[in-house]
């Protein structure tokens, strides 16, 4: 019988942070470790398209990882924060960027 995607807790994760830039945007929530506002983002990331910052903020959010709150004012604000769930994935986010360090190393000679 084949194996459906999502049933692997691996696979899971991968999808969940898959995409360009989900890294880049997780990395810069969880250091802030307070709410970000869309345009600082935009700000952090100047090469990524508001197009593609909204969809990865909505995949995000749908996952669970971050969190947006929207407050409704004469001009519209809208802040991200990292859900706790968004910030237990930093240890095995450390993990993995510890054991890629090692391989570039270890293919470098």
């Amino acid at each position: 019988m084949p194996v459906q995607l999502n049933e692997c807790p691996v696979e899971v994760v991968f999808t969940m942070l898959s995409g360009r830039w989900k890294i880049p945007i997780y990395r810069y929530l969880y250091n802030n470790n307070k709410p970000v506002r869309y345009s600082g983002l935009l700000r952090h990331l100047p090469s990524i398209s508001k197009k593609i910052l909204t969809e990865q903020l909505r995949e995000l959010e749908r996952d669970g990882i971050i969190e947006r709150k929207s407050y409704p004012e004469t001009r519209p604000r809208v802040e991200y924060m990292m859900t706790s769930s968004g910030r237990s994935m930093i240890v095995f986010l450390d993990k993995m960027s510890e054991w890629g360090e090692e391989h570039i190393l270890s293919n470098k000679t």
